[in-house]
């Protein structure tokens, strides 16, 4: 037989009249004039190579074929209607997998915030979250593993982009600082000592970028791969760190850091969620991101 002459509507007709045994009645099923019914048994006698239907005194009886035909014609209907029913996302008892990439940063600020709400609602499902690493060294194959991106304002293919919440940047010193408040005026945050964050897939801490493009450098003592750690230098030293108002905030009790407004504003950080198109309509993609726009809307309004 050829499939691509096959008629899928056919195939239902044929359900409907095994159902019934009667061409009227499959008719009424079918929501089809009795002649339009008898003209599908017809082309399904010739597909198939068989009466199907046979009358027996007053009434249609089915073939040996036909009755042969029923359970599995039933069955693969079925298959076939699951192909555009969207699967449902039980929370409560999925066990499912979700892979997230996201600078240390995003992991602090939402991450504790996001697992108290994972835990409540879906207890089986894990999270497994990956390093953060830049367009450039994001491939095809690597992306097809991730469930989510947390970033700011970077593009990725193949991926839907939603703002998560925004942020500022400020300067971190710990509390002491022998010069803290006095890095509010220029010169003196231009002779102190800095911390630079250059994340994986970046060529230079983003802060110098915009800075070179005000034509000013400032003096990096050291570089490191994350924010956690700049801070937690800077908290120890009298290196100054240039990072998320956010983050300072979060860290600031545990780590004793003080929040300084430095001499230049580089203005609002809009920090976004990545999801692949492939999983637009995903159910369980559909209940993460929810979750996660909902965690980014009480850091905004200082709920988490």
């Amino acid at each position: 037989m050829n499939l691509n002459s096959l008629d899928l509507n056919l195939l239902v007709a044929l359900d409907a009249l095994l159902r019934d045994a009667n061409v009227s009645r499959a008719a009424m099923r079918l929501n089809l004039s009795q002649p339009a019914t008898s003209h599908a048994l017809q082309r399904l006698r010739d597909l198939i190579g068989d009466p199907l239907l046979v009358r027996s005194g007053a009434r249609m009886e089915l073939t040996p074929r036909a009755q042969a035909l029923r359970s599995p014609l039933a069955q693969a209907l079925d298959q076939v209607r699951t192909l555009f029913i969207s699967d449902e996302f039980d929370a409560a008892r999925s066990e499912r997998h979700f892979r997230l990439m996201m600078p240390d940063l995003a992991v602090e600020l939402l991450m504790p915030s996001l697992m108290e709400k994972v835990t409540q609602l879906a207890p089986n499902v894990t999270i497994d979250v990956v390093p953060w690493r830049g367009p450039a060294i994001f491939t095809a194959e690597f992306a097809r593993t991730i469930d989510l991106v947390i970033s700011i304002g970077d593009s990725f293919k193949g991926f839907h982009r939603q703002r998560l919440y925004t942020d500022s940047d400020a300067l971190a010193v710990r509390r002491g600082h022998p010069v803290g408040a006095k890095l509010k005026k220029r010169e003196a945050f231009l002779t102190a000592r800095h911390v630079a964050v250059i994340i994986r897939g970046q060529n230079e801490d983003l802060i110098d970028t915009w800075l070179r493009g005000k034509g000013i450098e400032r003096r990096i003592a050291l570089v490191v791969p994350g924010y956690i750690e700049a801070l937690h230098v800077t908290a120890r030293t009298d290196l100054v760190a240039f990072v998320p108002r956010r983050l300072i905030s979060a860290l600031s009790k545990q780590l004793s850091l003080a929040t300084v407004t430095p001499p230049l504003d580089p203005g609002i950080d809009e920090q976004h969620m990545f999801y692949p198109t492939r999983a637009q309509m995903d159910p369980g993609s559909i209940w993460l991101r929810r979750l996660m726009l909902e965690t980014g809307r009480e850091l905004e309004t200082g709920k988490a």
